[in-house]
């Protein structure tokens, strides 16, 4: 990892005079720092070509055969080079039109001539801190990708190995759905039935979890989907109780996006909406307002509600509330998850609620 403490700080000067090379040097002089100079633009480019740690470009703008104008936009064409801070060295007046000029070619910065001692050194300071923090980013980045990378192969084996003794439980009511007993019973017949669609719709849901998981954010496809359509299937195959009721507004739309993503916040926000309702006749209600910038959804409830103070917590990771839910427990992980998955696609989620009364789910979707 990139420090400032173990790691040196490389600064190419440029510069067609000798004098101004090791004033520059004298005046930046740091024990962690390398100073490479250069007479000339070409001389500057093979420099900056052979060295690839080159932190910050000390860039003269008035040189012969090739100034820093050229130098610079030269460096900025280049994918290797780009992204080296140059601050630019002159004696011309910083006149607008100069150094809209020097920004245009990649410039970061300007510095005067004759130069101020320690408005020099503290710029230089700036941009070295820069550089560290760059490389910490870098290194995180790095790191995060390799968890995500470990993690979306964890998915990839507990999926398949998940599909495996699936597939046999979908052999199983295929057979039992042609059993002659299970015919003659209308009510176990159609519960088979429901089983049977359950298990396919679970296999359907891990074969996009295993594509999925091989598959980065820019590959992942984006389909056409009938939200109306994906709601009444999904809340179907919840299975509620039959004192719980789910209404579909049929102004939901049809959109472009990543199904598996919105399917999983809908399946989620449903599953709650079961889960904690504690009404004698429980009454759930899919909408849709249309937004400028979002597809904006909502599940409404007529549940147990969330208490005030656990309004503003409740999508914060293994944060129960006191409601007790009405079938499996609590783990405190699905709403945070959901968080996740709606910032994901730009957008936020967040709850109305009074407590005892009900609660609504609202959440963007990016357009």
């Amino acid at each position: 990892m990139l420090t400032s403490a173990n790691k040196e700080f490389t600064v190419l000067l440029v510069d067609d005079r000798e004098e101004n090379l090791v004033s520059l040097e004298e005046i930046l002089n740091q024990e962690n720092r390398i100073f490479l100079k250069a007479r000339s633009g070409n001389e500057a480019l093979k420099l900056v070509l052979k060295h690839e740690n080159i932190g910050l470009i000390m860039l003269d703008v008035q040189m012969p055969d090739m100034d820093g104008f050229e130098v610079a936009k030269l460096l900025k064409s280049n994918s290797k080079t780009r992204d080296i801070s140059i601050i630019f060295v002159t004696a011309i007046n910083k006149e607008e039109q100069y150094v809209l000029k020097g920004f245009e070619y990649g410039a970061v910065d300007y510095l005067q001539k004759p130069l101020d001692i320690n408005v020099t050194k503290a710029k230089v300071n700036v941009f070295e801190r820069l550089y560290f923090y760059q490389g910490e980013l870098k290194h995180t980045v790095n790191e995060v990708e390799k968890v995500n990378k470990q993690l979306e192969r964890f998915v990839y084996i507990v999926s398949h190995d998940i599909k495996s003794p699936l597939s046999s439980i979908i052999t199983m009511l295929s057979l039992l759905e042609e059993d002659h007993r299970i015919l003659k019973d209308n009510e176990l017949q159609s519960k088979i039935e429901m089983l049977s669609q359950a298990s396919l719709h679970l296999s359907g849901m891990i074969g996009s979890i295993l594509d999925y998981s091989r598959k980065s954010m820019s590959q992942q496809t984006i389909e056409e989907v009938d939200v109306q359509e994906l709601v009444l299937q999904t809340a179907y195959l919840l299975f509620p109780p039959k004192h719980i009721t789910i209404s579909v507004n049929d102004d939901l739309p049809v959109i472009y996006t990543r199904k598996l993503k919105l399917q999983q916040v809908f399946q989620n926000l449903l599953g709650n909406a079961i889960k904690y309702n504690n009404k004698a006749q429980g009454h759930i209600q899919v909408g849709y307002n249309d937004r400028p910038s979002f597809h904006e959804f909502y599940v409404k409830d007529n549940g147990a509600g969330i208490p005030e103070k656990d309004q503003d917590s409740i999508f914060k990771l293994f944060h129960v509330t006191n409601n007790q839910p009405t079938r499996e427990s609590a783990t405190g992980i699905g709403l945070n998850i959901l968080k996740m998955l709606v910032e994901e696609q730009g957008g936020k989620i967040w709850v109305e609620s009074n407590y005892g009364e009900g609660s609504t789910f609202f959440f963007e979707w990016s357009k």
